[in-house]
């Protein structure tokens, strides 16, 4: 299996950065892409970004384009959200998920909380 954990996430001002991590463990060679995910109560999960575990194609929803770019270091098994430009939308609890190339998203990490002030 894989086991993934976030960081990186706090209190920030609106118009704000921060950087979101997320280490991979376990059976880390089976990954194809990993996804970021989040959910502000009351709302649907939605799909942030995804990246490639091998290669450079990236996905990013409308709401974040050209504020939130996704990277990885696969040496370091981790793969990165940098968001910018942050506004109080943006406050969710974000989650890195690991796609193992079956179509859908077979593991989660237990979520890291970004909350932006007015």
């Amino acid at each position: 299996q894989v086991q993934l954990v976030e960081s990186g996430g706090g209190l920030v001002q609106a118009g704000g950065s921060l950087r979101l991590s997320c280490a991979a463990s376990g059976r880390t060679f089976n990954i194809y892409s990993m996804g970021w995910f989040r959910q502000a109560p009351g709302k649907e999960r939605e799909l942030v970004a995804t990246i490639r575990w091998s290669g450079d194609t990236t996905y990013y929803a409308d709401s974040v384009k050209g504020r939130f770019t996704s990277s990885r270091d696969n040496a370091k098994n981790t793969v990165y959200l940098q968001m910018n430009s942050l506004k109080p939308d943006d406050t969710a609890v974000y989650y890195c998920a690991a796609n193992l190339g079956r179509g859908i998203y077979d593991a989660w990490g237990r979520g890291t909380q970004v909350t932006v002030s007015s």
